[in-house]
């Protein structure tokens, strides 16, 4: 009988961590790659020593109130934890870690493209072309906002959003943010400090999102907040969907407060809202911020670097 810790893997990962992990690990794979339930986790968790779920998986207090004794560490593959109960878990004794760093550049192409997408009508123009029904042009067709120059705010400057004021610098934007605590200069890179959300609104022609869903964020964006944005503002945002109130923005889109809005993640996923369809300077991605193959392979290997050293006796480089 193998003498190696035994690993669930609840989604479908990339080859490399799967070829990884089998290397080190006994690997239990739900070749299903449907999300694992809260009965599955239960039941898992007395047949292994560690799990490796994604954002897809559940641990609310009362799955972890259910969980086995034999199961020590979650190695998220994921950096937002806010589909884990900490707590609770720390409150059983079981290790939590997640996967900074390696997934910030993907994450922040993808907000720079829905604001792109956003801004120059990437839906309907797609869709024009998709359906044959592009028959005519003058200089008032399909105009859009221009990106270079303008005002950007951003929500929260952590990795995510420091690599996207990154990218945005190329366009010669002028940056804005709010964070819980102010940059230092080297970090800052001439980006201009809120001291609060609602200082950062009304100078944010686009506003992006990248801080984590908690308590304190659920529905940051709210129709107060969108009010305070300028009149054809856009609206970003790649982080979570808990951080926008999507009748709110809805009202926004259709009261022209809003000029177009780009989004990646949505209250209810899969799935997203069907209401926010309806309207094509909405342009959505479903939540592949972090979907390139060179960030599968980073995101796993963190995960698995994190289990190396838990079972090796020492602190997990991520933990939480």
């Amino acid at each position: 009988m193998s003498d190696k810790p035994v690993l669930w893997l609840p989604r479908r990962l990339s080859d490399a961590t799967i070829d990884r992990a089998r290397r080190d690990y006994d690997v239990i794979l739900n070749d299903a790659d449907t999300p694992g339930t809260a009965e599955e986790i239960t039941a898992m968790s007395a047949q292994v020593d560690a799990m490796m779920p994604c954002h897809s998986e559940h641990f609310s207090a009362d799955v972890v109130s259910r969980l086995d004794p034999r199961l020590k560490i979650i190695a998220n593959h994921s950096v937002g934890v806010d589909h884990c109960d900490l707590p609770a878990l720390a409150s059983r004794g079981i290790v939590v870690t997640n996967t900074p760093d390696v997934l910030s550049d993907a994450t922040a192409e993808l907000a720079m493209l829905l604001m792109l997408g956003a801004a120059r009508h990437a839906v309907r123009g797609d869709r024009l072309m998709r359906t044959g029904t592009w028959d005519s042009w003058s200089p008032s067709f399909m105009v859009g906002k221009q990106v270079t120059g303008a005002r950007l705010g951003i929500i929260g400057m952590g990795r995510v959003g420091r690599a996207f004021a990154a990218k945005a610098r190329g366009f010669d934007m002028e940056i804005h943010y709010f964070n819980r605590t102010r940059l230092s200069p080297d970090q800052e890179q001439g980006a201009m400090y809120h001291e609060s959300v609602d200082t950062l609104l009304p100078v944010s022609d686009y506003l992006s999102l990248h801080c984590p869903a908690t308590p304190e964020t659920l529905d940051l964006m709210n129709a107060k907040r969108l009010a305070a944005l300028p009149d054809g503002s856009i609206l970003v945002n790649s982080a979570r969907g808990a951080l926008v109130d999507e009748d709110a923005l809805l009202n926004a889109i259709e009261s022209n407060k809003l000029a177009a809005a780009g989004l990646d993640c949505f209250k209810i996923e899969p799935g997203g809202n069907p209401k926010l369809a309806t309207h094509e300077n909405i342009f959505m991605l479903p939540h592949i911020g972090s979907a390139t193959t060179k960030t599968r392979d980073a995101m796993g290997f963190r995960a698995l670097d994190n289990l190396d050293a838990f079972f090796a006796g020492k602190t997990p480089r991520d933990l939480l």
